[in-house]
């Protein structure tokens, strides 16, 4: 299926978002037992850390790069390349097998889910910042086209 290019940042707002609000939950649920500050500020390190090394640039690659498509349409799972996919499968994979193991003390999971759940639900809501900017300037577009015509 074949969606509009704005419509890829959409979809990378919606997926993220979701994954994040999901982690976010998990992380807060957990969180009640190990509530302190240095915990607290522990969770704040871990978005921090994600936000300057990682996934800052994920959004802005990934943004900048939906937006220099030519073409008006492109097959759904553009929104993100390769690389992205196999990222998100490996902290899929890696985050349920610690859950689910028990590798990972509660603890863990209360303060490192928290920052990281926080920090793609953020990362969602920038390609949604960026979905809404696209459209905006394709309606202000649109206007001025109106106007000459």
């Amino acid at each position: 299926m074949k969606v509009k290019r704005d419509t890829l940042l959409l979809l990378a707002c919606l997926v993220w978002s979701a994954a994040g609000f999901n982690i976010l939950r998990i992380g807060l649920m957990a969180y009640p037992a190990y509530l302190t500050v240095v915990n607290c500020l522990l969770s704040g390190l871990v978005f921090a850390v994600f936000q300057r090394f990682v996934f800052r640039k994920l959004v802005k690659k990934h943004t900048d790069r939906i937006n220099s498509y030519w073409e008006e349409r492109h097959f759904f799972l553009k929104f993100f390349d390769r690389k992205a996919f196999a990222i998100m499968a490996v902290m899929m994979t890696g985050g349920i097998s610690l859950r689910v193991s028990g590798l990972a003390p509660e603890r863990f999971i209360a303060v490192f889910y928290t920052g990281l759940g926080a920090f793609l639900l953020l990362a969602g809501l920038l390609f949604g910042c960026s979905y809404g900017k696209a459209v905006l300037a394709a309606a202000a577009q649109n206007k001025t086209k109106q106007k000459g015509a």
